[in-house]
């Protein structure tokens, strides 16, 4: 350590380094030179000696000239003699045979696309911090190059049964032949039999419709999955019969949270305390009787003056009762889509820079690699999953066992 303190301090002295300036100039001018010395003491260890000191070893392998190579580097472009043997042995790790780009500026690009930075932002960071000068199509051209790790991961196995499954759509604006579209971006979203959130699909369709969803549920059932428990989903028209086309066995859960949104529109302002206040004894209810008889109250106190309120519940309630059958563990899961739309949050978030996309696949591309950085996230499985999974055994056991 003295030696190289002492090292510094020699440099310091030789280059006259006076400001931050100084020593990023000092680096940029000493780059190249570092690099030659590493691929040349590469080739040493791949020989077994250094230049000119090939001693008494016995190899017919020896140094070979060398070949040009131009490099792009966060100090710029230059060229590099990437030395050579005579047998074609040598295979530099330091700058792989076939690398160019040494920059790390790729990665950096991807990672800030993916944190919702526009084309135009990501111009200016790189040229405040590297003075590259990057431009949009640059930028596009960098990010297409994970579209085959998007498509991989779009047709991934999946496992063969979920506990409970989310689904949900964002609405964003696609730019297509010169016209400014309307375009879903569908949300399937699952928790596995260890009790991990698990996103298990995106895709960039047409206006939410049930017919689009029943191609989603087939292609999860293509993917592998042969069994889901529950799926939890938002009011749509076809939604049910969707479901039970391909997974007939399988239990709706509405969200109770949108149920009760959707009977707020019904309610005049100030009621809207007191009638909330009530409707809590319906949801809350120990058991499906008691939540029908609290949800009967509800109907005698506000039936005649809000009507439409009380109706959407009626109308919904074999899909919305599933829920009352379990303890709070399991309630606290599926009762709501707020998971979802947690991770909806999430997306809106880093998309927010972007009011219209240039095509599906940008949208695609955008909200894959969102997807990456929000679920590194998730680390930690259910609270009381333990008992969760036992109560599930219990009444679905052999759906479950053969997969735990």
């Amino acid at each position: 350590m003295p030696a190289a303190k002492e090292q510094i301090r020699q440099i310091i002295s030789e280059n006259n380094l006076n400001s931050v300036a100084d020593v990023y100039t000092l680096l940029r001018d000493s780059f190249k030179d570092i690099l030659q010395e590493l691929m040349e003491a590469e080739l040493d260890a791949s020989l077994g000696y250094e230049k000119n000191h090939k001693g008494n070893l016995q190899t017919d392998n020896k140094r070979n000239g060398y070949s040009a190579k131009n490099l792009k580097s966060q100090y710029g472009e230059f060229q590099i003699d990437v030395p050579r043997d005579r047998n074609g042995e040598f295979e530099p790790k330091l700058i792989p045979k076939y690398q160019r780009d040494i920059s790390g500026l790729e990665e950096k690009v991807i990672s800030l696309y993916a944190r919702g930075m526009s084309t135009r932002d990501i111009h200016d960071q790189l040229s405040d911090l590297y003075g590259v000068e990057m431009s949009a199509e640059m930028v596009s051209k960098i990010t297409d190059k994970i579209l085959p790790q998007v498509k991989e991961w779009q047709s991934r196995p999946l496992n063969p049964v979920y506990p409970f499954v989310f689904m949900d759509c964002i609405h964003y604006k696609v730019r297509e032949d010169g016209r400014i579209l309307s375009r879903a971006a569908y949300i399937v979203m699952g928790v596995t039999v260890d009790g991990y959130k698990e996103i298990l699909s995106i895709t960039v369709g047409a206006n939410e419709s049930s017919k689009f969803w029943l191609g989603m549920l087939n292609d999860l059932k293509n993917r592998g999955v042969k069994d889901v428990l529950f799926f939890c989903v938002d009011g749509l028209a076809g939604f049910k019969e969707a479901i039970q086309a391909v997974f007939p066995k399988a239990e709706i859960q509405r969200c109770v949270i949108h149920m009760l949104r959707n009977s707020f529109k019904y309610v005049n302002y100030k009621d809207l305390k007191k009638f909330s206040s009530d409707f809590k004894a319906v949801y809350n209810a120990p058991n499906e009787a008691a939540a029908l008889s609290e949800l009967e109250s509800v109907k005698e106190t506000w039936g005649k003056k809000y009507p439409y309120a009380i109706s959407s519940w009626e109308n919904n309630w074999e899909d919305v009762s599933s829920f009352f059958q379990f303890s709070d563990d399991i309630r606290r899961i599926m009762y709501t889509t707020n998971i979802i739309e947690g991770l909806n949050r999430q997306y809106r978030k880093v998309t927010k820079t972007k009011s219209v996309f240039p095509s599906d696949t940008s949208l695609e591309k955008m909200l894959y690699l969102a997807s990456q950085n929000i679920t590194k996230k998730w680390t930690q499985r259910y609270r009381n999953w333990d008992q969760v999974l036992n109560q599930l055994i219990l009444l679905y056991g052999e759906r479950l066992e053969d997969y735990l």
